[in-house]
């Protein structure tokens, strides 16, 4: 891929990472957890994408966080906070509504 290409692709995924993330932690993950799941959904995310990425949404007051023991470790859970849930329904409003433009723009084409 050329270098604008790629930069434009990880300006693309870097606000869809987003909105994965506040749509993945409706039920409550740690770091870990959450990267296999988004993983298993096709989206892989570096550790040094996503722990940034939750810390900033943590700091924007979208998700809320807790210490926990578990196997052996303490871990930090994560969970989408209220704010967060009313960001995400207006982000996926807003994906879908970008989305269809997309689609009508692609369809007008042919």
């Amino acid at each position: 891929m050329t270098t604008r290409i790629e930069t434009m692709r990880l300006e693309l995924r870097r606000g869809t990472l987003a909105l994965a993330v506040l749509q993945s932690l409706q039920q409550e993950h740690y770091g870990y957890s959450l990267r296999k799941l988004l993983l298993q959904a096709g989206l892989d995310v570096e550790e040094g994408t996503l722990y940034p990425l939750i810390r900033r949404l943590e700091s924007y007051g979208l998700l809320e966080s807790r210490w926990s023991e578990g196997e052996g470790r303490r871990r930090r859970y994560y969970r989408i906070s209220e704010e967060g849930k009313q960001t995400l329904d207006a982000l996926s409003k807003e994906w879908r509504l970008l989305n269809d433009a997309l689609k009508e723009l692609r369809e007008s084409k042919t």
